[in-house]
């Protein structure tokens, strides 16, 4: 499907609208706690060593660690076992995580997903609701929304994660990790395939419009 620059605006416009993200958080998309499988309890126990850099409830206020508390709990346990396997490279999580059992990385993430994520601070632009909601054809970057959706939500069972209202800098960092490679566990190369093709400006553009949604 090609949208034309209106139908761009139109989409951007209807999902900035606060009666739509009233809808959605009614019927349990991004803006809502998620009812997760694993013991809540039993994650909020474990959850003390993961205060300092996430926060009290996952919403981080630190801008380069990521607000984790209402994402997907499929996704936050994949990163989980990923860190400890070292397929994700991260020097501090692979500390936090090296003593946790698969049972415990589920637990944490039920009560992470069962949080409310906070607003995000990006500032909506044209270049940046271009690229998420449409791609660049002529550059072989496909449109966010595949993966995404239009709202950000991400698709749980598909091992997309929600980028709605993350930290921007976050956001910057981790597609610039997939642009280097230095950021490798992504299911067949997706995310490498499209950051490699995207600049500097293009990222900046997407990180401010993902954060605003």
């Amino acid at each position: 499907m090609n949208l034309t620059e209106q139908d761009i605006a139109d989409l951007g416009a209807y999902f900035k609208d606060p009666a739509v993200k009233a809808v959605a958080q009614a019927s349990g998309s991004k803006s809502a706690p998620v009812i997760v499988s694993g013991d809540v309890a039993k994650g909020k126990a474990l959850s003390g060593t993961c205060v300092a850099c996430h926060g009290a409830d996952g919403n981080s206020l630190v801008a380069m660690y990521p607000k984790i508390a209402g994402q997907h709990e499929e996704y936050i346990t994949n990163q989980l076992m990923d860190f400890k396997s070292g397929e994700r490279a991260d020097p501090i999580m692979a500390g936090m995580v090296a003593s946790l059992s698969e049972e415990d990385m589920k637990n944490l993430a039920s009560y992470y997903a069962s949080q409310k994520m906070s607003e995000g601070t990006g500032t909506d632009n044209e270049k940046g609701r271009k690229l998420y909601l449409s791609g660049d054809a002529a550059r072989g970057i496909t449109a966010c929304t595949a993966c995404h959706g239009y709202d950000g939500a991400g698709m749980a069972k598909a091992g997309f994660p929600s980028v709605a209202n993350q930290h921007v800098d976050y956001l910057k960092a981790q597609l610039t990790k997939f642009r280097s490679q230095d950021r490798a566990n992504d299911s067949n190369k997706m995310m490498r395939n499209i950051a490699v093709r995207l600049k500097d400006e293009d990222i900046e553009a997407l990180a401010q419009y993902m954060s605003s949604l």
